[in-house]
């Protein structure tokens, strides 16, 4: 197995790497920390994590190098669990808007009819979807299950994917429910792991290596602050469509380009989950969940045919109820206070997937074929040459 990192190396493993990222053991930089300039003000973590109470975990499989061998590999895959009511079976106000429907996300009858959700969101690669619901609903039946005659903790999960196949051994099932079972048992807070990790191990971006990604703001609305978080798996794009900070840098910048040796390949999907503190209502989710569209756009994608890009939006604010639970009151933002939360979910998305390439390392799987990362030094040489970089602080 060869696993490339900066700069360009191999790690020689007989068996398969198979770890968690957990809060505050990703150090690698960060777009900020480039000088790549955003608007807008960030969390604490400038991750989906700022929101409070919210969990992400991870599980990453790395095996083998090579020819491909179905069902051997190479691994280049995994799993990443976002729970946005931390390790409960709690419900949360949900809704979701497809962009282009050339994906899977499961759930979403339940989420569209009544406005909810509950217990962990799942992202996987293709293959893994119904491997990585199922084991989220026995997690979940584990775990809070009360043994009644109207038993519903598993639940209806939501779980989403991205196409790995040119690095990965996708047909070769290598995601198993016990490995989700760690990823959930393992979810925390804080820092996020991004580029080669979970879910988004074996994914590209812009031609360039993609993966993970996240970012987040604070906006101030009627004398409080909330927050608005984004998670990002990353597989779509061209090339010459990368535009960061308003600059070409795809064009710029010109490579280096990916080695395939299956070169057929289609576009590869965006799955996105905005998350907020925020009291809003399902019809105002869906709204923040549209204006992805704008955050994705921003770096420069058209949304290509045959690339699956669906979103998310939960707010982990809840109703209250009466001493009966037969009546649920609402308290909400109206409509004319929500512009600062589109405007927060627009900056972090782009934000979110330009993390995605900054932190993501060069990576060889099947075939030999090979996604590099971004280069750091050529690019900030773009965005000097287009006065787009700021000064960093040391």
């Amino acid at each position: 197995m060869c696993y490339f990192l900066k700069p360009v190396f191999s790690l020689l493993i007989a068996s398969c790497l198979c770890y968690n990222i957990n809060a505050q053991e990703d150090k690698k930089p960060r777009a900020r920390d480039l000088g790549i300039p955003f608007s807008g003000t960030p969390g604490t973590f400038n991750s989906i994590t700022d929101v409070p109470g919210l969990l992400v975990g991870y599980k990453t499989l790395i095996a083998g190098e090579g020819k491909l061998q179905p069902g051997k590999g190479p691994v280049r895959t995994g799993v990443t669990v976002i729970l946005p009511k931390g390790k409960s079976n709690d419900s949360y106000a949900a809704a979701w808007f497809n962009l282009n429907g050339d994906g899977e996300m499961t759930g979403l009858p339940y989420v569209e009819d009544y406005g909810t959700s509950s217990g962990p969101i799942g992202i996987t690669n293709t293959y893994s979807v119904g491997v990585v619901r199922d084991a989220i609903g026995e997690w979940s039946y584990k775990n809070f299950s009360e043994q009644d005659l109207i038993d519903f903790s598993f639940g209806l999960p939501v779980v989403a994917e991205t196409w790995d196949g040119l690095l990965n051994d996708i047909n070769g099932f290598h995601v198993q429910k016990e490995h989700v079972f760690e990823a959930l048992d393992g979810a925390k807070g804080g820092s996020v792991a991004e580029g080669n990790f979970g879910g988004g191990t074996g994914m590209a971006l812009y031609g360039y290596k993609g993966g993970n990604g996240s970012a987040s703001r604070i906006v101030y609305i009627n004398g409080k602050d909330y927050t608005v978080g984004v998670f990002i798996q990353a597989n779509f794009g061209g090339m010459n469509e990368l535009t960061i900070a308003g600059v070409p840098v795809g064009k710029e910048l010109d490579g280096p380009r990916p080695v395939l040796h299956n070169p057929k390949r289609k576009d590869g999907s965006a799955i996105v989950i905005v998350a907020t503190d925020a009291p809003l209502t399902p019809n105002q989710l869906k709204h923040l969940a549209k204006r992805v569209t704008h955050g994705i756009a921003r770096t420069g994608t058209i949304s290509h045919d045959s690339s699956g890009e669906i979103f998310m939006a939960v707010s982990t604010s809840v109703p209250e109820y009466n001493e009966d639970y037969t009546m649920e009151k609402w308290e909400v933002i109206p409509k004319w206070h929500l512009n600062a939360l589109y405007e927060a979910t627009v900056e972090a998305t782009e934000e979110a997937v330009i993390n995605v390439l900054v932190a993501a390392e060069d990576m060889k799987g099947i075939n030999d074929n090979i996604f590099y990362a971004i280069p750091h030094s050529k690019l900030q040489e773009v965005l000097r040459k287009y006065n787009r970089l700021e000064e960093v602080k040391k």
